[in-house]
């Protein structure tokens, strides 16, 4: 496999254990001290945090689908922009949500392969479903963030 479709796997990883809550797998796309800027979601510096925070955040079933990669290499380190289209649901089915938007990403080679040191999410669209889809996206986004705070300060 080469460098590109080692990366494209890692963004990939990163949606799949997240979907499947298998939190050895999302741990696994990032190195220790990895840098992440959610926007309004959060910030977390590294890995164990993040995944503290994912846990909490994806309490119902969920759906990431990451397209659009573009990956560029030099030499240890390399930079991917991917795009991500993201449901998450909680459990019962109220409160959903959907998240456009896309990540940039920082990566480098290590010893366990490709791992994201850096990444930031540029969100596009953030709406809830159902019927909470009448409440406009810019108060679905004051609202997530007073929520991820909370979430953050508990983990």
């Amino acid at each position: 496999m080469d460098d590109r479709n080692e990366i494209e796997d890692v963004l990939i990883r990163y949606a799949t254990g997240i979907d499947s809550r298998d939190w050895p797998l999302f741990k696994s796309c990032f190195v220790e001290d990895c840098e992440l800027d959610y926007g309004f979601i959060g910030c977390w510096s590294n890995r164990e945090s993040v995944t503290k925070y994912m846990i909490r955040a994806h309490s119902g079933p969920s759906l990431h689908r990451i397209s659009n990669i573009s990956v560029e290499v030099n030499g240890e380190k390399a930079t991917a922009r991917s795009y991500v289209d993201a449901i998450v649901l909680v459990p019962g089915g109220v409160g959903n949500a959907q998240a456009i938007g896309y990540y940039d990403d920082k990566l480098v080679r290590t010893q366990q392969g490709w791992q994201i040191e850096y990444r930031s999410f540029t969100h596009i669209r953030i709406k809830l479903l159902g019927l909470l889809s009448i409440i406009p996206s810019r108060l679905v986004q004051y609202l997530t963030a007073m929520a991820s705070k909370k979430l953050n300060a508990s983990a």
